[in-house]
């Protein structure tokens, strides 16, 4: 369906874009961003276009507003624009899933109208500012925040060429490993970089006028006070509007700050790439099948096989990578498993992170395959669906596996069986069988640093785990004690999953509720794995359960005991922490 751009005429404000100018939008324009068109199955939604100016106008704001009404109409949202700033209340700004901050410049807002638009993207609303956005509200620090950083300078229009940093974003990933465009190129006031995530970043050897010292990102997004917020410092020129990659790069920032498409937008820094679409030295296929290397990625075909890396073992590390699946298929991502050229040995002694959402909770996206579910109702609204491209974190801390897709935690593992230890291992990616095609993206690693940690653990009342006497013997009780520096209540938070004092190790004596918790010779057994919760309980996953003071008590000498898991106060702990 057709849709229009609509008036605030209840604001009775002239400042209004009208459909007749909508009328000259340009034929060859038109057809540029008919080609864009991508998503004409999400659900309707509304997004106001703001380009009031109080300092330089850009020519092209016309043409921009046409554009992403042309863009409305193709991919099922309708456009509002205005540049009466009496449209930002909360009654008026809740219809919208998305605000485009288009051009604008100065201080466009008065104290009132910026309260209302904090309060949109605290309750969860979407920004998107397009070029002169960053030229906007400059002592308004949480508009500061949002953008993710402020005009300083531009030289003259020129080409230069964009390097494309995320191909999974909806924004980018219709581009190559660069972008060769015309454009008047932002000089910014600080760099985004740690605050946001970078998609794409100028080569500032291809231009002049670049003075960011090499590090010069260009489009962004970020989560933000509640909201999403996207920024593209493209838009300058009238025939930006024309370029159809430019306007489906838009397209994408629109569908992601309305929430119509995922994306991990966590800030990322020192990650080494496995794979970098342009070659697969250090990686080998074990079984039958392949992958093909086209346009910088990975596709699947034939199989029951696995592509590994075999340059290189890992043990605590956060794996990310992009994938995408054409339709009901089938792959997973390989952690933990021996090197082979069999690739059973991998399904035998490593694990399967899987991507298929079709099959059973244990064997869906971001499941652990045939040993646990993700969290389905946190996968299901994280996972873009078959055609678009999605985003793992696989991050392994010792025993202790996480799931993020794309920047959302589904699932969050401890392993317990020695036979599948996660301490180090090969990383591989499956392609399952011929009727199955699955492709990868920009593979790359961080190794962790996770050094053990002493220090006391502190609990309820404020006391410290205490080794009874301080006896190092097998079966020596822990208890609650005032906190007093000895070495009964020096812990070592170790790498395998273990506390360690007094070369003992902190053991579960049972599975059941009131079980004892003593000091014990370690061996690494899921009687002495504890897995730090995010609530502050410390629970071990083999018994499903969680230390606690006997009694609730806080009294000198207290026991510690296995008790089924509620974060109560008693079952509260604070790990010693590197620092």
């Amino acid at each position: 369906m057709n849709r229009r751009t609509r008036q605030l005429t209840c604001l009775g404000i002239g400042a209004l874009l009208s459909v007749t100018a909508l009328s000259t939008f340009p034929a060859a324009t038109a057809q540029v961003v008919q080609d864009a068109r991508v998503a004409q199955d999400d659900p309707a939604y509304e997004v106001l276009v703001f380009s009031k100016t109080a300092g330089f106008r850009h020519d092209s704001i016309e043409e921009g507003i046409a554009a992403i009404t042309q863009l409305g109409a193709a991919n099922g949202f309708t456009v509002t624009a205005t540049e009466d700033a009496g449209a930002f209340t909360a009654e008026n700004l809740a219809q919208f899933e998305a605000v485009v901050f288009l051009s604008t410049t100065g201080d466009v807002l008065n104290t009132a109208q910026e309260a209302a638009f904090e309060g949109y993207i605290n309750a969860g609303g979407g920004y998107v500012g397009v070029h002169a956005a960053a030229d906007t509200e400059y002592d308004w620090a949480w508009y500061n925040g949002l953008a993710g950083a402020l005009f300083q300078s531009h030289p003259q229009i020129q080409p230069a060429t964009v390097r494309v940093e995320d191909r999974a974003h909806d924004a980018t990933a219709h581009l190559g490993d660069t972008w060769q465009r015309t454009d008047e190129w932002y000089n910014y006031r600080t760099n985004p970089r740690s605050t946001a995530h970078v998609l794409a970043s100028l080569d500032e050897s291809s231009y002049t006028g670049g003075t960011m010292e090499g590090d010069h990102p260009i489009a962004w997004c970020k989560e933000y006070s509640g909201g999403r917020a996207f920024y593209t410092g493209g838009g300058h020129t009238a025939e930006s509007y024309a370029e159809e990659e430019f306007v489906r790069h838009l397209l994408g920032g629109i569908r992601w700050a309305a929430g119509r498409t995922q994306a991990d937008c966590r800030p990322e820094t020192g990650y080494t790439a496995l794979f970098d679409g342009s070659g697969t030295d250090g990686w080998s296929q074990a079984g039958p099948g392949s992958f093909s290397l086209s346009d910088g990625t990975l596709t699947s075909q034939g199989g029951m096989g696995l592509f590994w890396y075999e340059a290189a073992e890992f043990g605590s590390y956060s794996l990310k990578l992009d994938w995408r699946l054409e339709g009901d298929d089938n792959s997973g991502v390989f952690i933990g498993f021996p090197a082979s050229d069999d690739p059973w040995s991998a399904v035998d002694n490593g694990y399967e992170i899987q991507i298929d959402a079709t099959d059973a909770p244990d064997r869906t996206t971001g499941a652990v395959y045939g040993f646990q579910s993700a969290d389905i109702a946190a996968r299901d609204a994280a996972l873009n669906p078959p055609g678009e491209w999605n985003t793992y974190e696989i991050r392994v801390e010792g025993e202790r596996l996480r799931v993020f897709l794309n920047g959302v935690l589904v699932n969050d593992f401890t392993n317990t069986d020695p036979a599948r230890s996660l301490l180090d291992g090969y990383i591989g990616l499956q392609n399952h069988g011929a009727a199955d095609t699955a492709s990868f993206r920009n593979v790359r690693i961080q190794e962790l640093d996770v050094a053990p940690v002493t220090g006391p653990i502190v609990g309820h009342g404020g006391k410290c785990l205490d080794v009874r006497g301080a006896h190092p013997a097998d079966g020596t009780r822990i208890q609650l004690w005032r906190c007093n520096g000895t070495a009964a209540q020096d812990w070592t938070v170790a790498e395998d999953g273990t506390l360690r004092a007094l070369d003992g190790c902190m053991t579960a004596a049972g599975t059941r509720n009131g079980a004892p918790v003593r000091l014990h010779a370690c061996d690494g057994g899921a009687d002495q794995q504890w897995l730090a919760r995010d609530d502050g309980t410390l629970l071990n996953p083999a018994s499903d359960r969680c230390v606690d003071a006997v009694g609730r008590s806080a009294h000198n000498g207290t026991r510690i005991q296995l008790s089924a898991c509620t974060s109560g106060t008693d079952q509260i702990w604070r790990l010693p922490t590197a620092g």
